[in-house]
């Protein structure tokens, strides 16, 4: 992920995301068609959310977690009439289809196909996102709920969430119209947001990401994603771990923003007096100043807390697309 100082076009752009509308093409993330008669009950095994609950038109945020509950990666699930579409990080498809493939057995009616080069993806990113939703013909997703989507055109999927904390919608659609839609959407005003603005904005808003936040070290509970996990579904790969953690709040580490006074280090310790607590995991410059991810051990406290990366000082902020309550 690029971290290196952003310049004018993307403050621009960031600040089109957060008071307009922007545009990010996410085409190098990955896409994994998964289809045949057993592809809803073997997601529903294979990863943290409720797949049997959802209806084609639907979809969920949902991790693929080894059987220890460590992070492989947080994946958007797109629920099709005849298939479910994944959603995947840029560096986890290959990965992915070989780890999936493993737990299709012979009695299984599993297909996967990874169709990242035959198809091309953009994020709507914004307050104002839904005018250009509503010129591209897809009005009726309007207000619906994250991860709905509808067809346009036949061949656009329109989803509603922009892969961040902020309000919009994911597209995904075949490559060969990927140039036509970019510039019909340029032309109804959204702004470009390069890959660098992307990874600011996913920094200030907390999104976890696969070799940073999402590692063998972490669980999906401790990256606050709570939203993306069933608690009454029943078994799946990582199931007994959660379950454990969740009944006995034994989430020892917490992932926190944190708010910094001059530049830093990812993979530095934070420390609170000569005390380490924790790990900065992501960093980036904003018009604004600097900021971080980190993971903080929970008895350390949260925000507020003043902690020390190097010589920087830094503040524990909230970050708006985790959790870090235990659900009722």
């Amino acid at each position: 992920m690029p971290t290196s100082a952003i310049d004018g076009k993307d403050i621009a752009a960031i600040q089109a995301a957060t008071e307009e509308v922007a545009i990010c093409d996410r085409s190098l993330w990955g896409r994994i068609r998964v289809s045949d008669d057993d592809r809803i009950r073997f997601l529903h095994n294979q990863s943290t959310n409720d797949f049997q609950s959802l209806k084609p038109g639907q979809g969920c945020d949902t991790v693929m977690v080894t059987s220890t509950a460590r992070t492989i990666d947080l994946v958007t699930a797109y629920v099709l009439d005849d298939a479910v579409l994944l959603l995947v990080s840029p560096n986890r498809c290959e990965f992915l289809m070989q780890w999936l493939d493993r737990y299709i057995f012979f009695a299984d009616k599993v297909k996967l196909t990874d169709i990242t080069s035959e198809t091309a993806t953009f994020s709507l990113i914004g307050p104002k996102s839904d005018v250009v939703i509503e010129k591209l013909g897809a009005k009726a997703i309007i207000g619906q709920p994250y991860g709905n989507h509808l067809l346009v055109k036949e061949e656009i999927i329109v989803a509603v969430g922009s892969g961040l904390a902020s309000a919009g919608y994911t597209l995904i659609l075949p490559a060969s119209e990927k140039q036509q839609v970019w510039n019909q959407i340029l032309e109804l005003g959204a702004v470009e947001l390069s890959d660098r603005a992307w990874n600011t904005l996913r920094v200030l808003q907390g999104r976890p990401v696969p070799d940073l936040e999402l590692t063998d070290d972490y669980n999906p509970l401790e990256a606050g994603l709570w939203q993306t996990i069933s608690f009454t579904k029943g078994c799946y790969i990582g199931q007994e771990t959660i379950a454990r953690l969740n009944t006995y709040k034994g989430v020892k580490q917490h992932l926190w923003g944190i708010r910094l006074n001059a530049p830093a280090e990812v993979g530095s310790a934070i420390a609170v007096g000569d005390e380490k607590v924790g790990k900065l995991t992501s960093y980036t410059e904003t018009a604004d100043g600097y900021f971080g991810l980190g993971y903080v051990r929970s008895k350390a406290g949260g925000v507020g807390l003043k902690v020390q990366i190097g010589e920087t000082e830094g503040e524990i902020v909230e970050i708006p697309f985790v959790s870090h309550d235990y659900p009722d």
